[in-house]
């Protein structure tokens, strides 16, 4: 057990680290230290909202695909690795997002934490009643 808290420790901490590292690179570009032609980052905060929106759906389609291709492989590595790293472009991309709207990974982990021990079932059915789905 210590060893997955341990884990999730690093995740944690992982994250944060690149959250860190998208929010520099957003202030950045706000004080117009990054240029959107040389910083991909910059690039993306400068398409705004409905850019880095569009942009994960992108990835999150990105990601379907890549998990159907595993799945049809039966999980062969090179299909696994490739759902890696449109997993990671998705993640990346919801760090993004995250950042433009002041928001951090450490939120979203909150909120996970919140929800275990609770049945997923029992989850979407409170959100429902209170009218937030």
């Amino acid at each position: 057990m210590d060893k997955i808290l341990n884990s999730g420790k690093k995740i944690d901490a992982g994250l944060s680290h690149l959250a860190d590292v998208v929010d520099q690179r957003r202030d950045a570009f706000k004080a117009g230290q990054a240029d959107p032609k040389t910083s991909y980052t910059a690039l993306l905060f400068s398409k705004g909202d409905d850019g880095i929106l569009k942009k994960i759906g992108e990835e999150a389609t990105e990601a379907v695909m890549a998990a159907k291709d595993a799945r049809n492989s039966n999980l062969a590595a090179d299909q696994q690795k490739l759902l890696v790293g449109e997993m990671a472009d998705l993640w990346f991309h919801c760090l993004i997002a995250l950042s433009q709207f002041n928001l951090r990974p450490e939120d979203v982990i909150a909120e996970l934490d919140r929800r275990l021990g609770t049945s997923g079932i029992e989850e979407k059915a409170a959100r429902k009643a209170a009218g937030k789905e």
